[in-house]
């Protein structure tokens, strides 16, 4: 109710949270984003291929033909001895997932090789763990925008739904969003010319990246510093006055770039961010304090977009976007509008309906109980930070008529008492304390309903369904305490010989 004006100036041990407008009612971007399960599978093959590489390596046991083929990792044992050795080996990498099934299917094939794949399951929990990540991420990334209260959900086994209200432009949204941010340090080899490694011969511990002058660089696939061990990333300026990224370690990382750059003075390394060389500059000596910078043809605006998305972390899988809106600030006004006055038409009818069938007094007392309750709704909703939506304002509307069913249940049951010949007092007890049974009844059912919505439901379902569950238990409680309280007062000043009701 309060202007911004007023709540700046109020003291700071007040509460001065507001109630957050959803995306259809201040506008705002809505994203539907799919996950990328075949870029997850490949990425696990691709660690798979090394893991196969290494072990053998330690065992140690003669290979050859290592690589990935039809979604499989393929490896041949040139000693047929060895095959046995080889499973045992490689059986090591074999892991239990959440589901307790093995993660790895280890066969063998025909030439003496053997084969290794990820099993269905194993992907699918690594699927649901991966969305879990990207949704804390992506969390991380539009928080970073000054976003007020983003509601990010998954949806199905895939699927992410991002909507930012007050957010008007979904493109910026979908390139913090969508790049997946995986940054890593690996060192450049030079041990085959350019031109070679342009045409295919390209060694099995190496791999050629584009970078961003048009061309490519072989780099080693041993990754010195990897984008986890960063514990802070912000845009600076380099000697030049030019926009650069300042970047801190944490202790396993400074340690690691330390000793790789003490060891490689002369050489080069690549600073590499989803599979593509941004810089690749020649170590002038060692760098051991910890920390480093990242310089590149950067404008202010992309240096501290990546320095963001550095800040959040990588994405665990690739993020798609299939489908994207964005409501105008006009049209969330044009439903605010609407649902006032659908609210202020349906409490005038109920307020008309209620001093009609019981009277002004009666009538009024629940008037009273139902604004208090109204209130305590609102309140419940700011304090807990949720976002009042369109089907949240149906459901505050459905509040009302709620609420008052409760006091009809009161007064039907206090007028058979009178009937009954029972004194005002007595009346106004009993009517409370028998119409509680059928209130509990009738409003836990509706409780239970709304429960099963939130549960069940997505975006305008559950805001609906939080709006009229915040509703059913602040109206019991008005009800049950507010109403008798005010009527209890009433009768103690007016000492009635008979109810207007």
């Amino acid at each position: 109710v309060l202007p911004d004006s007023v709540l700046a100036s109020m003291p700071d041990w007040l509460p001065h949270q507001r109630l957050n407008l959803g995306l259809d009612l201040q506008g705002g971007s809505y994203l539907q984003l799919e996950m990328d399960t075949n870029a997850l599978k490949t990425e696990r093959l691709t660690n798979l291929v090394e893991d196969v590489r290494r072990t053998l390596r330690d065992a140690p046991i003669d290979f050859s033909a290592l690589g990935m083929a039809n979604g499989v990792v393929s490896v041949r044992i040139n000693d047929p001895a060895q095959v046995q050795n080889a499973l045992t080996a490689l059986q090591k990498l074999n892991q239990t997932v959440a589901t307790g099934v093995q993660e790895l299917k280890i066969t063998t094939g025909p030439d003496q090789r053997i084969l290794l794949g990820v099993s269905d399951q194993a992907l699918t929990a690594e699927t649901v763990k991966a969305v879990d990540q990207d949704i804390e991420i992506v969390r991380r990334r539009i928080d970073a925008l000054g976003t007020k209260e983003p509601s990010i959900v998954r949806q199905g086994a895939d699927r992410i739904v991002v909507e930012a209200p007050g957010e008007s432009d979904p493109e910026r949204l979908k390139e913090v969003i969508g790049k997946t941010a995986k940054l890593s340090f690996q060192m450049v080899d030079d041990s085959v010319p350019p031109a070679e490694a342009a045409a295919g011969h390209v060694p099995p511990d190496a791999m050629l990246l584009p970078n961003d002058e048009g061309g490519s660089l072989l780099v080693k696939r041993l990754e010195i510093v990897s984008g986890e061990m960063l514990t802070g990333a912000t845009q600076g300026y380099d000697q030049n006055g030019r926009p650069d990224i300042n970047m801190r370690f944490n202790g396993q990382g400074a340690q690691r770039f330390g000793d790789a750059t003490s060891q490689n003075i002369g050489k080069r390394f690549a600073i590499v961010l989803d599979n593509r060389i941004i810089s690749a500059p020649v170590i002038q000596g060692a760098i051991t304090g910890g920390s480093g910078e990242i310089t590149g043809n950067f404008t202010v605006e992309t240096a501290s977009n990546l320095a963001l998305l550095l800040r959040s972390g990588a994405l665990a899988a690739p993020l798609t976007v299939i489908e994207q809106r964005t409501v105008g600030a006009e049209l969330g006004a044009d439903s605010v509008r609407a649902g006032e006055l659908a609210g202020i038409i349906g409490l005038v009818l109920v307020v008309t309906f209620m001093m009609l069938a019981y009277g002004g007094v009666f009538g009024g007392v629940a008037m009273v109980g139902l604004i208090i309750n109204m209130l305590m709704v609102v309140a419940l909703m700011t304090v807990g930070g949720a976002a009042l939506t369109l089907p949240g304002i149906a459901g505050l509307i459905l509040t009302i008529a709620v609420a008052v069913d409760a006091n009809v249940l009161i007064y039907e049951r206090i007028r058979d008492e009178e009937r009954a010949g029972r004194k005002p007092a007595l009346a106004i007890d009993t009517g409370f304390t028998r119409a509680r049974v059928s209130i509990l009844d009738a409003n836990i059912t509706t409780l239970i309903a709304a429960l099963i919505l939130f549960e069940f439901g997505a975006g305008p379902v559950r805001g609906f369904a939080w709006t009229l569950s915040i509703g059913v238990m602040t109206s019991v409680f008005t009800a049950l305490f507010i109403t008798r309280l005010l009527i209890v007062l009433w009768y103690r000043t007016s000492r009635s010989k008979q109810l207007p009701i």
